[in-house]
């Protein structure tokens, strides 16, 4: 992707700190002369490797499953968030007028090696850890467990796991650092009166360490 210098970010807990937060990511793989692109959650493992590892699981009915059946190059691009930027959001705009509209955004792209896990003990790990996660904010959560364990030895016959081993990680953080700090902070105070809580913090921090 196109990434100029103040846009670009690699510090590594920040991003894994992101992807946990949005874990819905798209994996791009190229196969028999074709791009194609799946729409799955992922679980970060951090504590892998240099960069992290993802995994996550497909239907065997996927072609996906044979695409990486032999290991395969693959690209994951997290969509963290974005937002319209109007021109009346900045400072600069009531004392120039040189302001154009334009869209704020923070995606992650993840490179790496992939490959297809098939040891029921991994997979079983993989699904009950997605499903803590996101079962942890229900007054109730649901548990593996709650099914009869023969319907969830019969389903699991269907899926595989993925495994990526992420090497390398990349930020694109287009959060108006080629404006000047009033113009950030105005932006960023009217992304939070709209509930872009998470977008107006980013751009405040990274403003704050640009100035360190």
């Amino acid at each position: 992707m196109y990434l100029p210098p103040h846009f670009e970010e690699r510090r590594i807990n920040l991003l894994h700190d992101l992807v946990k937060k949005h874990p819905f990511g798209s994996i791009i793989t190229y196969s028999n002369g074709e791009l194609e692109a799946n729409h799955i959650p992922f679980e970060m493992a951090s504590d892998k490797g240099s960069f992290g590892n993802l995994l996550a699981h497909i239907s065997k009915q996927n072609p996906l499953a044979k695409t990486l059946k032999n290991d395969a190059d693959v690209l994951v691009i997290f969509h963290i968030d974005d937002v319209y930027i109007s021109p009346n959001w900045y400072i600069g705009k009531f004392e120039h007028h040189e302001v154009v509209p334009t869209w704020n955004y923070v995606v992650i792209h993840a490179k790496g090696k992939a490959r297809i896990i098939e040891d029921e003990k991994v997979l079983r790990g993989i699904l009950a850890r997605l499903t803590r996660e996101h079962e942890s904010n229900q007054d109730i959560p649901w548990k593996m467990t709650d099914a009869p364990s023969n319907f969830i030895s019969e389903r699991m016959n269907h899926i595989v796991g993925i495994q990526i081993e992420i090497t390398d990680l990349v930020g694109k953080f287009k959060l108006s650092q080629n404006r000047s700090k009033n113009d950030i902070s105005s932006v960023a105070k009217a992304l939070a009166s709209k509930g872009k809580n998470d977008l107006s913090d980013l751009m405040l921090n990274i403003s704050n360490i640009q100035d360190s």
